[in-house]
């Protein structure tokens, strides 16, 4: 692989070089940790909490959180195959569908959301540790707090994989017990109460319980896409069905609880946003170090794992930026998206919008990820077919029109309902990028080393 060379990048960690199987540093269980931190956020208690307008009793949600988050494991433990196999990432895989120019677009797509939720959250464990301040100093400067909780997370980002490592497997422990202690206090305390309001109740099996599948699905799609990115740091040896273990036991069994919580939380005080409402629950400092380090925690480990890799390796790839550069200016990036509005009252509307557009192409990037390893690539990539992905001269050179035609395709259709959009375009999606690779003369190039040649 001297084309792509190896020797000068792979000394650093965060490199768009193919990372080698003995230079690998994430083992199962901290591969586990990782994305169990990466999957706990805030809006996944808030999601939880949001279902109970739509009537579902307590069975139908733990039903609906189970099986969008199956769903969402099955596609990481699809699309994590390309980096896990060839040691790329999503930037570089990115490049054999779309072409060495053309990825650009949906490495974009993925990463500038990153920075949105990279600022918004950083805002939020700012706002932890200041009410952590207020309750044991007296002192309230959020500003100073912001400014020190992302100035931890530069520097914890600058290490690259190793500092998202460290985070990953004392934030997984922390994250873990918070979670099952804040679950106590909703039974122990308001176990009464959510019987009688949430377990009993009739509830629906029908289109509010579908809605909430997808919903819990789409919450966590933006990881779905790169999971190269963290795949490519595990060790080998691991099966396909190993790293499915890894994922599922990561994030199931932690987006039930969260979704549940959440739930549960907001149905013992009938207060819509759950944080707010373990305030009220219970009112001493332990419980609110608690709450709050959660908070804490799962910001930290949610923007190292899932908001910071993804732009910061679209800056390395589409400027030629270093590591380091790259993360430097993401998170001056994240501070410059104005998080205290976004996490206003008066922004919520407009931030779902935000939302749902970019997710309507998530779905068709995925589906032309997925036609072109499987079905054009037969899950086979050689040596040299990787080395030509790197080569700006080569024959994946350029912008491949087929898969920005399809996604855009997908897109439109996506966009018609965007509630559904990873359902109903994703299909239509791969079934285009295939035939327009099969037919479109300006592919000829792309389809070398395919099932289409």
């Amino acid at each position: 692989m001297s084309e792509v060379k190896n020797s000068e990048v792979k000394k650093e960690a965060s490199s768009l070089a193919p990372i080698k199987e003995k230079d690998r540093i994430m083992g199962w269980g901290s591969n586990t940790m990782l994305w169990l931190g990466g999957c706990i956020s805030i809006g996944t208690l808030t999601m939880g909490s949001a279902q109970l307008e739509k009537g579902l009793n307590l069975v139908q949600l733990f039903a609906a959180v189970l099986i969008g988050s199956l769903i969402l494991v099955i596609g990481i433990a699809m699309n994590d195959q390309f980096s896990y196999k060839t040691g790329a990432p999503y930037a570089v895989q990115l490049k054999s569908a779309f072409g060495t120019k053309g990825s650009i677009v949906p490495v974009m797509i993925r990463g500038l959301p990153g920075i949105v939720w990279y600022g918004f959250q950083t805002w939020l464990g700012g706002a932890a540790l200041n009410n952590i301040s207020i309750a044991f100093f007296g002192y309230d400067n959020i500003w100073l707090f912001f400014i020190l909780f992302q100035l931890v997370q530069i520097l914890l980002s600058i290490k690259g994989f190793q500092g998202a490592k460290w985070v990953g497997n004392i934030g997984g422990v922390v994250i873990s017990i918070a979670m099952f202690y804040l679950l106590y206090i909703c039974i122990s305390q308001y176990g009464d109460t959510i019987g009688t309001k949430l377990l009993n109740k009739e509830g629906t099996w029908g289109m509010p319980f579908i809605a909430a599948v997808i919903a819990f699905f789409g919450n966590s799609t933006t990881v779905m896409l790169n999971a190269g990115d963290y795949s490519r740091e595990m060790k080998g040896g691991y099966s396909a069905t190993k790293r499915g273990a890894s994922y599922f036991l990561a994030m199931v069994p932690a987006t039930v609880l969260l979704g549940l919580i959440g739930a549960m939380a907001s149905t013992a005080t009938g207060i819509a946003n759950p944080i707010n409402a373990f305030a009220q629950m219970v009112d001493n400092k332990f419980v609110l170090v608690v709450t709050l380090g959660f908070i804490i925690f799962a910001q930290l480990s949610t923007n190292l794992a899932s908001n910071v890799i993804p732009p910061a390796y679209a800056f390395m790839d589409a400027f030629k930026m270093k590591h380091r550069t790259a993360v430097i200016l993401v998170g001056v990036l994240a501070v410059a998206t104005c998080p205290w509005i976004l996490t206003s009252d008066s922004s919520a509307a407009g931030l779902d919008v935000f939302v749902k557009i970019y997710t309507a192409f998530f779905g068709p990037i995925f589906a032309v990820l997925i036609t072109d390893f499987f079905i054009l690539h037969k899950r086979n990539y050689t040596e040299e077919a990787l080395a030509d992905l790197y080569n700006e001269n080569g024959d994946h050179a350029g912008v491949n029109w087929a898969a920005i035609i399809a996604i855009a395709v997908g897109a439109v259709i996506g966009l018609i309902n965007v509630d559904i959009s990873f359902f109903t375009a994703t299909i239509p999606t791969g079934l285009v990028y295939y035939f327009c690779m099969k037919k479109m003369p300006s592919c000829a190039r792309f389809r070398k080393g395919t099932t289409l040649e």
